[in-house]
């Protein structure tokens, strides 16, 4: 990939033909405001760290993108991996190897 998750976020939004300002308005805070075209220029250009899980998933709806995919993008882990208990070093070694393999192709 190589890419950082402000690259990965404009060339999505750019891709589903939205402007920064239009994105900005579909994305909406815990109290129903929506996020500023300010925050989400930051974003793209890498000026803030990736946003929180429910930011992602909200931007993966709007861009049509898998969740999984900015999750990769933004460092994290998918909501379902990181809050399903704990698991064995082995295991989470053996999934990181299928992962690399899987990505390599």
């Amino acid at each position: 990939m190589g890419e950082s998750f402000g690259q990965v976020l404009s060339a999505a939004r750019r891709a589903a033909g939205l402007s920064q300002r239009e994105l900005a308005a579909r994305i909406l805070k815990e109290d129903g405001e929506p996020i500023s075209p300010q925050y989400l220029n930051d974003l793209e250009r890498d000026r803030r760290n990736p946003p929180a899980q429910p930011f992602l998933k909200q931007l993966a709806t709007v861009l049509n993108v898998p969740e999984e995919f900015l999750d990769f993008a933004a460092g994290q882990l998918p909501e379902d991996l990181r809050n399903s208990g704990s698991y064995a070093p082995d295991q989470v070694q053996a999934a990181f190897q299928a992962f690399r393999r899987s990505l390599r192709g």
